[in-house]
C-alpha cells in the first residue's frame, strides 16, 4: 500500500475550490500514472450527478434536477466525499481490513476533525454550565460552532465528564 498523496488533497485554507481541485489532481495523476489516485478521484467526480435541486415544473408537480458544475459547492463535495468515505470504512471493516488507499486518498480532502482537545478548549472558553440545568443543554450550542468538524459522540462524552 502506498502514502505517498503529500501532493494531493484539500482544505478551505486554500485559494482553489474542492471540485477545482479534484480537476487538478485529476489531470496531475494521470501524468504521473498514479492510477490509484486518480481512481479514486473519477468515482468522486462520478458521484455528482447525485447533487440534485428541488424543481417545480409547469404543471405543478414537484421534481428535482443534477446540479450543474457551477452550482456545486465545497460542502456538497465534501459530503459526497464523507459518504465515500464511510462506505470505504464499513467495507474494510467486514474485510477484517484497517486501510486502504482508497480510503487514505479520500481522507486527503475532508476537512481535518477538531481534536478532543480543541473541543474541550472551546467549551471551557465560551459555555457556562451556572446558567444550564443539564450539561447536555450546551450540546447544540457546541454541535453549531463546530458543524461536521466534530464528532457528536466526543462532544457527549465531554459534557457527561462535566
Amino acid at each position: 500500500m502506498i502514502s505517498n498523496y503529500e501532493e494531493y488533497g484539500w482544505n478551505s485554507s486554500l485559494s482553489i475550490s474542492l471540485k477545482d481541485k479534484l480537476k487538478e489532481d485529476m489531470k496531475n495523476s494521470m501524468r504521473s500514472k498514479q492510477n490509484d489516485v486518480r481512481d479514486a478521484i473519477r468515482i468522486v467526480i462520478g458521484e455528482y450527478p447525485k447533487l440534485t435541486v428541488p424543481i417545480t415544473l409547469e404543471s405543478g408537480k414537484k421534481t428535482t434536477k443534477v446540479k450543474t458544475f457551477e452550482d456545486i459547492t465545497d460542502e456538497d463535495v465534501t459530503e459526497l466525499i464523507r459518504n465515500l468515505h464511510k462506505s470505504e470504512k464499513t467495507v474494510l471493516e467486514i474485510k477484517n481490513e484497517k486501510e486502504s488507499d482508497y480510503l487514505l486518498i479520500l481522507s486527503r480532502y475532508l476537512p481535518v476533525m477538531k481534536t478532543k482537545e480543541e473541543i474541550s478548549a472551546w467549551i471551557d472558553e465560551n459555555i457556562n454550565f451556572d446558567e444550564l440545568n443539564n450539561p447536555m443543554q450546551a450540546m447544540k450550542e457546541i454541535m453549531k460552532h463546530f458543524g461536521k468538524l466534530a464528532d457528536g459522540n466526543i462532544v457527549k462524552d465531554l459534557l457527561n465528564k462535566r
